[in-house]
């Protein structure tokens, strides 16, 4: 199957400038906070303060990138443990009480401005999934794959700020056309810049409202 690549090359250098200056800020004025999150989850639970999970990053034509994705870890360090990986819930019993309020705030994500300096995230772009969901993924949803082709994945993105997190195989095929309709804004500096901006803001929106699940 021929797949269609949106991204111009102008976008890619403008977008990976705009993501590597909003990543180097972030990280500056976020350096308080990953001094009292690290605190508060030493404090109230066993485990490390960061938790690293391998995720997919681009897909291109020289293959699919895998990467170390980055997180202050909001769950107890055995969730998993009987289960492997499964989707998240709305009220997931495996979050610790400091990890379910970073998540409503999205605080959690704040380590992923490392992973957007290293080149394997974007600020803005489609959820990055796990391997072994993204398997169940493209054997039930057509074109899965295809709706984030030559795209990096992001800290936040079209499909997040407008239905949440997946927590279903429905959530993910509902998510489908957010995914298309962003990777279609890549044609132009101008219409990206545009998009990227607005999702910025309602992700700040978010953040301050305490929606983030």
């Amino acid at each position: 199957m021929n797949k269609q690549v949106f991204i111009t090359p102008e976008v890619s250098q403008a977008k990976r400038v705009f993501d590597v200056f909003v990543a180097a800020v972030g990280l500056v004025l976020s350096a308080p906070f990953f001094v009292v999150i690290a605190i508060a989850i030493k404090l109230t639970s066993k485990g490390p303060v960061f938790y690293r999970q391998e995720r997919i990053g681009a897909i291109s034509t020289s293959g699919t990138h895998h990467f170390e994705m980055i997180k202050f870890r909001t769950m107890r360090v055995d969730a998993e443990a009987g289960t492997g990986a499964v989707w998240a819930s709305a009220n997931d019993n495996r979050l610790t009480l400091v990890g379910r309020f970073l998540r409503k705030v999205r605080l959690d994500e704040l380590p992923q401005f490392i992973n957007v300096l290293r080149g394997d995230m974007s600020i803005i772009g489609p959820r990055p999934e796990r391997p072994e969901i993204a398997k169940e993924l493209e054997e039930n949803i057509p074109f899965y794959l295809e709706r984030t082709y030559g795209v990096i994945p992001g800290i936040t993105g079209l499909a997040q700020v407008n239905q949440g997190y997946d927590a279903s195989l429905a959530d993910v095929r509902s998510k489908i056309a957010y995914d298309f309709a962003y990777a279609m804004s890549l044609t132009s500096v101008a219409r990206w810049l545009y998009m990227d901006i607005k999702i910025m803001v309602k992700t700040l929106m978010i953040m301050v409202l305490g929606r983030g699940q």
